[in-house]
């Protein structure tokens, strides 16, 4: 961390300020969910607040899968030096293979609770995406893991913003723990390729600027 605020700092002069904005409110979250080791809950949490904060889009595209698709693909384009692929392959492959092949972050087991989807349409999905998982795994096609990963996170994201659990539930713990690692180790890469790129990466001013209210 003390790495990445060195680089922050010693960049922020060459870089705009609503680029430095995203990338300041990114690591005071992060530098937060380190700390939280003791609550996972508030750490998932803290981690996809930072995570958004470095997204920075329009409020329409924090909602919108596509623009997360795109977003993560640019990231990726960007990641010359295969950090990305040395998390997902290779440091945190464990932890990525149990929420990938979790029923409890997949969007459909949630879609077949809620009677949206049937029972054979659930399984057919599930079987779908095991497939598609393990295929990415075994072709080391990072941006394939890398985008189902985030829709699982997703659907975690989800179920705390919407009160879909408790706190400190027994049910989530093992793919809340599992998020929290993954989510720890890509965000520092993030930050890593977005201070690397800011020329190209800069998306302007955020949807909420730092603003005085009178």
């Amino acid at each position: 961390m003390f790495v990445l605020e060195q680089v922050f700092k010693d960049k922020k002069a060459v870089h705009s300020d609503a680029f430095n904005l995203r990338i300041h409110r990114g690591l005071s979250w992060f530098k937060k969910a380190i700390q939280l080791d003791d609550d996972l809950d508030l750490k998932f949490i803290t981690l996809w607040i930072s995570f958004h904060a470095l997204y920075a889009q329009e409020l329409e595209h924090l909602q919108n899968q596509q623009h997360l698709s795109q977003f993560l693909q640019t990231m990726l384009q960007h990641d010359v030096e295969h950090k990305f692929e040395i998390i997902l392959l290779e440091r945190s492959s464990q932890p990525i293979y149990r929420l990938l092949n979790s029923s409890y972050s997949m969007q459909s087991y949630w879609d077949y609770q809620n009677q949206a989807i049937s029972l054979e349409a659930y399984k057919a999905q599930r079987g779908h995406e095991k497939k598609k998982v393990t295929e990415a795994i075994e072709n080391k096609h990072t941006e394939d893991i890398l985008l189902i990963l985030f829709s699982r996170l997703c659907t975690l994201n989800d179920q705390f913003m919407q009160g879909g659990c408790s706190y400190k539930s027994a049910l989530n713990r093992e793919q809340l723990q599992d998020a929290c690692l993954v989510l720890s180790a890509l965000l520092p890469a993030l930050i890593y390729i977005l201070l690397e790129n800011a020329d190209a990466l800069d998306n302007g001013k955020p949807y909420y600027p730092v603003a005085q209210v009178s």
